[in-house]
């Protein structure tokens, strides 16, 4: 019987894990608890117990797809006994790989992304001189200092057609609380949550340093915001540059002015809606409870809990870049979550992320058209209640 090859760490590529900020795979020892809750594991093999196990020895294939398939959906960090931050040692490859121009067929969107970001300050190609567009006709104002709010849009909800109705509805919403509120429009730059998490980390700090300096010459105090993924990186990331700003997620405001009566829902929305839990609003930053209590609000709305809610909410596959990346058909988590959501009787999903929307949007073109589904954000729905019915 043969003996078994010794591996030496690769030093070198260790020494790169580590300053990338992927130290904590020396924690593992390879429970493989993980793989066990990874949602990739439902609609196909795949291992981060394996990358981190790699990345000890310093043998990642930085060439290879299952580098970029993690969604930083953070079910394996909450799970995982040992703190091992798979998160950021996926990151930290995934930094690796990008320094040195290694993107595979399925990742180049990224690339494309980032290109976007530097010159337009959006990921989608669209002119940073549109970015106001979506509020044509609504009276909003441009920010000015001493106003309550600054509401940042987020590049989906600026350029997006489908998203651009969960700006407007944001706005009238505001607009009819009496809350004041501005915009930025085209000094507006993406938060780069995203874009950090895809491992290019020059571009996201350029963003981050544009838009910090954007706040401050502005006066910023209060952050409004639709995207978790904004909240998450202004109120978690933004902070590595020395400046704190205080930043509400649309639904904690929402619930805020029920509470208060400074908003109040009058008109019926008579249908059986099940909330999805965005990865960045409930497990990344513990608000599970605000869009409940404003669903919960709505009159006739009948709130139905999905099989996998709150902390065990299955991600929709959009988060770490992933929005910008091919995914195959068979593939999609966001399949699997209306199967849920139809599992339970719902006529509604809603939830309160634009890349949920946007990835539920796209699997629902695939239902039979008796399997009928609305996807909604929950702006969507308070706008309904607010306005009185079409006579």
């Amino acid at each position: 019987m043969s003996r078994p090859e010794a591996v030496a760490p690769l030093t070198e590529i260790v020494r790169e894990i580590k300053a990338a900020g992927g130290q904590a795979f020396k924690y593992c020892y390879q429970c493989g608890k993980c793989d066990v809750v990874c949602p990739w594991n439902r609609v196909r093999a795949f291992s981060i117990r394996k990358l981190i196990r790699e990345a000890t020895f310093g043998l990642t294939e930085i060439e290879h797809d299952e580098l970029w398939r993690c969604t930083t959906c953070g079910t394996c960090p909450a799970q995982c006994p040992r703190g091992v931050e798979q998160i950021e040692v996926g990151v930290a490859l995934r930094r690796i790989a990008t320094s040195y121009g290694v993107f595979p067929s399925s990742v180049r969107g990224v690339r494309t992304a980032a290109g976007s970001l530097v010159g337009e300050g959006n990921p989608l190609g669209e002119q940073r001189a549109q970015r106001d567009a979506w509020a044509a006709g609504l009276d909003v104002k441009p920010f000015a200092e001493g106003m309550e709010f600054l509401y940042f849009v987020d590049c989906y909800c600026s350029y997006d057609p489908r998203l651009k109705k969960v700006a407007r509805a944001t706005a009238k919403i505001l607009q009819h609380a009496g809350i004041g509120f501005g915009i930025l429009g085209s000094r507006e730059s993406c938060c780069g949550e995203s874009i950090r998490k895809a491992g290019n980390e020059e571009v996201f700090k350029t963003l981050a340093r544009d838009n910090i300096k954007t706040f401050i010459d502005q006066g910023v105090k209060k952050i409004l915001v639709t995207s978790p993924h904004c909240l998450h990186t202004f109120k978690h990331e933004y902070p590595e540059f020395m400046v704190h700003f205080e930043v509400v997620h649309i639904s904690e405001l929402l619930a805020q002015l029920l509470d208060q009566g400074r908003l109040r829902l009058t008109t019926a929305f008579t249908k059986k809606v099940a909330y999805h839990d965005p990865c960045y609003l409930g497990r990344h930053n513990n608000i599970y409870d605000a869009p409940r209590a404003v669903l919960q609000a709505v009159p006739g709305l009948e709130l139905v809990e999905l099989a996998d809610a709150r902390q065990n909410s299955l991600c929709c596959g959009g988060g770490g870049g992933r929005i910008w990346m091919d995914t195959p058909k068979a593939e999609r988590f966001a399949d699997l979550r209306l199967a849920q959501a139809q599992a339970v009787g719902a006529t509604v999903l809603a939830t309160a992320c634009q890349y949920c929307i946007s990835n539920f949007e796209e699997s629902r073109l695939a239902l039979p058209e008796e399997q009928e589904l609305e996807i909604k954000d929950l702006t969507e729905i308070v706008l309904q209640a607010i306005e009185e019915p079409a006579p």
